[in-house]
């Protein structure tokens, strides 16, 4: 009797020990399967077909969606993507520009901001994606030989208004400050101030009545940001 109980208790622990493993295995492909997903939507390039030709093509941005406000290239860096803007600040975090639930989410543009980048101080958010996708590569800029060699990119937006970006600075700062990430109310010159004293990179520029921030998040475990600032121009 007791080694038949034995038996009937050893049988339960190895399907215990067998559904726990499986779980396991499912669980391991499921994160596999979701990190390839995360990979692919920050690396889609289906999105290219969007991009303008020059500002007379400005409006094939409509096409993609009626959230596009412009499109982003920074010379020599994977970023090369379309700007959104929602109704608020979370709405692109995990969608991407078709509309879809992406973890990648989208690059988007301040909800408080003009969508024409009227205003003296835009800015532009994009998650910390591995290879440098998405807003990957803001690391690199804190290094001054990349960032010497990384200074120039190119802002076109909907309505046809084309930018040059010159780089200027780049930094950390914590998520709270809100003289970087409360662009409804800043002023440039406090905004200057907190860059000139804050920097990593600072290189003296004209033209700084009109700026654009470039903020991706270090980690989940801190509230830290890498930001770069460029000068918008014609």
């Amino acid at each position: 009797m007791l080694r038949k109980t034995i038996r009937i208790v050893n049988k339960g622990i190895d399907r215990i020990i067998l559904i726990v493993s499986l779980l396991i295995f499912l669980i391991c492909i499921y994160a596999m399967i979701d990190a390839v997903m995360v990979f692919y939507n920050a690396n889609d390039q289906s999105v290219l077909k969007f991009k303008p030709q020059g500002k007379e093509e400005a409006a094939v941005l409509r096409e993609l969606s009626d959230d596009a406000v412009a499109w982003l290239t920074i010379d020599g860096t994977h970023i090369d993507y379309p700007v959104m803007q929602g109704k608020d600040n979370f709405e692109y975090l995990n969608k991407d520009p078709y509309g879809d639930y992406a973890l990648s989410g989208s690059i988007f543009l301040d909800s408080r901001c003009d969508g024409e980048f009227k205003d003296a101080y835009s800015l532009l958010y994009g998650h910390h994606m591995d290879y440098g996708a998405m807003f990957g590569a803001l690391d690199e800029f804190i290094k001054p030989e990349y960032f010497s060699s990384h200074r120039t990119g190119t802002l076109l937006t909907v309505g046809g208004e084309e930018y040059k970006i010159t780089f200027f600075a780049a930094l950390k700062a914590p998520a709270d400050e809100d003289v970087i990430f409360d662009p409804s109310n800043t002023a440039n010159d406090k905004l200057l101030d907190y860059i000139k004293t804050n920097a990593a990179i600072y290189e003296e520029s004209t033209g700084q009545d009109h700026i654009i921030a470039l903020s991706t998040c270090q980690s989940a475990e801190n509230i830290e940001r890498m930001l770069v600032f460029g000068i918008l121009s014609h």
